[in-house]
């Protein structure tokens, strides 16, 4: 036994190195944005320093939009299939730690020969020449690779971190699904005021051409207005056949989003409800806080830790490995050797093996993980500048947007006082009934603008929310399951 401890003390000393570069963390990138803890496209956009809302979608007040944006969350298929992945890295962290441990296994043996010719003394009986013999045994069988230069425990490291990244991508998978909630949402509620509107400013054409039709047939009209009057409904039927197609197309992504069969809203979003508005200043916080919490960018990091681990599992290889074997049992040539406890067969088997000429492979493989782990600092870099650039262009949009609205509403207003005063102008009998029609058709454009602006507004609402990352929710036992 003593030289088995003299020949493992200096191995339990080496078993307390870790060969590789320790994950010190992400490099600094768009430090200026950090510094300054505000967006630079903030101020075009009424914006405030506040933490946002994890269920940025309750601010639009549309219950909803919120039951299609949970349901989907449920029981979408990419969602699901993030999840599945999330448990499958869990599954690899676990594997990786028993990995670590010693491995122990049990068996039981009993064999009987017939054999010819030989002589088995007692333990056998043989007759004619030929022999019989029975033998059982019981046994353990262990063995053991210790780190010695921590290879295993590196192994560990990234497979903690890629467990942590696919966290991060299911989160990532959650912001983009209800971003796209919400977006399809918008344009099946944009698509149902437009098209109401556009069937308005039909019938009214519908109607000055009939009166056009009548003037014509006194003379008092060309037919070069007619024609045109024509053309013009003609048009704008077309236009409403592709809104009520593009309906269609957005509920059918609605309800494959949620998990559902195309045609599975229809019933439940048919019924016309104007667009949700967002508040009146959008809660936004600082770009340091978007650098820590935005899931593909956390999925990003955490990549650079598990690829900077792989680089020690790499130089790991290039050094001896120690590995232990035992075997002990019991056993004998008849069942009531198996009690006998005191007579056991043992045997331990230390074993140590280097490929010290390897022509480079070792070295090789080493130089590849570090170019890994290079390539994966890139995109962490260019995951997090993409990610400034996602929010200012956001907050860009939206607060030009704000300025369209507002100048549309101020057009339709004006568009509403035209028809109003057309309205008194045709009692007094100083205008055509065809005046009246026109001015208000023109006023149904004006809606009609007004409609596509509020929509696009909300639109760049929820695209500064999918820029801040928010949307996600954290699974349920996520606490220390990477641990």
């Amino acid at each position: 036994m003593r030289p088995i401890l003299a020949f493992l003390l200096p191995c339990m000393v080496l078993a307390g190195c870790t060969v590789g570069p320790d994950y010190a963390g992400p490099p600094a990138v768009a430090p200026r944005a950090a510094a300054a803890g505000a967006f630079a496209r903030a101020s075009a956009a009424p914006v405030t320093a506040a933490a946002p809302l994890a269920r940025w979608w309750d601010a639009l007040g549309d219950a909803t939009l919120a039951s299609l944006i949970d349901r989907a969350l449920a029981a979408n298929p990419d969602a699901r299939a993030a999840a599945a992945r999330l448990r499958q890295a869990r599954a690899a962290l676990g594997l990786e730690r028993a990995n670590a441990a010693p491995s122990l296994s049990a068996n039981a043996l009993y064999a009987h020969a017939h054999l010819p010719g030989v002589d088995l003394g007692s333990g056998g009986s043989g007759s004619g020449g030929t022999s019989d013999l029975n033998l059982y045994n019981l046994g353990f069988d262990a063995s053991w690779e210790i780190d010695l230069f921590g290879g295993q425990r590196r192994t560990i490291e990234a497979a903690r971190a890629s467990a942590e990244a696919a966290e991060a991508n299911l989160a990532d998978a959650q912001v983009s699904l209800s971003a796209e909630v919400a977006q399809a949402y918008v344009n099946v509620r944009d698509r149902q005021r437009r098209i109401a509107l556009d069937r308005q400013s039909i019938a009214m054409l519908e109607q000055m051409l009939a009166l056009a039709r009548q003037r014509f047939e006194r003379g008092t009209a060309s037919e070069l207005e007619v024609t045109a009057l024509q053309g013009q409904i003609e048009s704008s039927r077309a236009d409403d056949t592709m809104l009520d197609a593009e309906r269609e197309a957005y509920l059918d992504e609605l309800a494959t989003l949620i998990g559902a069969e195309p045609g599975a809203l229809d019933a439940e979003l048919g019924p016309f409800r104007p667009v949700p508005l967002p508040p009146a200043s959008v809660p936004v916080g600082d770009p340091a806080a978007l650098l820590r919490s935005r899931p593909d960018i956390r999925a990003a990091e955490r990549m650079l830790a598990a690829d900077t681990a792989r680089i020690g599992v790499a130089e790991a290889a290039r050094f001896p490995k120690l590995s232990f074997m035992g075997i002990i049992g019991i056993g004998g040539s008849s069942l009531a050797d198996l009690g006998r406890l005191d007579d056991f067969s043992a045997i331990v088997a230390p074993q140590l093996s280097w490929s010290f000429l390897d022509f480079g492979r070792n070295r090789a493989r080493v130089t590849q993980a570090e170019a890994v782990r290079d390539e994966a600092e890139a995109r962490y870099q260019g995951a997090v500048l993409a990610a400034l650039r996602d929010a200012e262009d956001a907050l860009s949009r939206f607060g030009h947007r704000r300025i369209s609205v507002a100048a549309l509403a101020r057009a339709a207003a004006a568009a509403d006082r035209a028809a109003q005063l057309s309205g008194q102008r045709y009692g007094a009998g100083t205008i055509t009934l065809s005046d009246l029609l026109d001015t208000r058709r023109r006023q149904i454009a004006a809606e009609q603008s007004l409609s596509a602006a509020q929509a696009g507004l909300t639109s760049d609402f929820v695209a500064i929310q999918k820029a801040l990352g928010l949307g996600w929710q954290a699974p349920a036992d996520a606490a220390g399951a990477a641990r």
